[in-house]
């Protein structure tokens, strides 16, 4: 293994400098040649071999600087087809809010339940195979969690006139 870390050690800091000067970033540099350098320990056997093991690592890490650059440039290329502004949408209303923080206050089950029925649209019947309960267990369910809405909503209007 002192091979390799011979020839890392001789190696490294020019390999660096002429990806550097072709990548124009230097920690990305330091990136592909580290990367480079990884490939060649793995099949250390095999480069060791080849007559300038240093040109291998060094196309490695133009390979690889060549490939992060061309996916640099494709992503630039989408961000700078997308809408320049998104658009504003306002936050939920005091309703919303009011509405979920009733949510909130329910059992998980009867919550589900509700969320299932009235926002998912789903009937009792798929919601009783999907929480794996009779029917009329889910009849329950949405029933007290209309209860406690309507109490919690009442209880909120009478404390607002007062």
């Amino acid at each position: 293994m002192t091979d390799f870390d011979e020839f890392y050690a001789a190696h490294y800091a020019d390999l660096v400098v002429q990806i550097y000067a072709y990548f124009g970033d230097r920690q990305e540099a330091q990136d592909v040649v580290q990367e480079a350098f990884c490939r060649a320990l793995a099949n250390w056997r095999r480069v060791a071999g080849y007559d300038d093991p240093a040109k291998w690592v060094r196309r490695v890490a133009w390979n690889l600087a060549t490939s992060r650059w061309r996916r640099a440039r494709t992503a630039l290329r989408y961000l700078l087809r997308q809408r320049a502004e998104e658009p504003v949408v306002d936050g939920p209303g005091p309703e919303r809010v009011a509405l979920m923080q009733a949510l909130l206050a329910l059992p998980d089950a009867h919550r589900r339940a509700m969320v299932l029925h009235y926002l998912a649209d789903l009937p009792v019947a798929e919601i009783a195979q999907r929480e794996r309960v009779p029917e009329g267990t889910v009849k329950s369910w949405l029933h007290r969690g209309r209860l406690a809405l309507a109490a919690h909503f009442t209880e909120v209007e009478n404390d607002a006139v007062r």
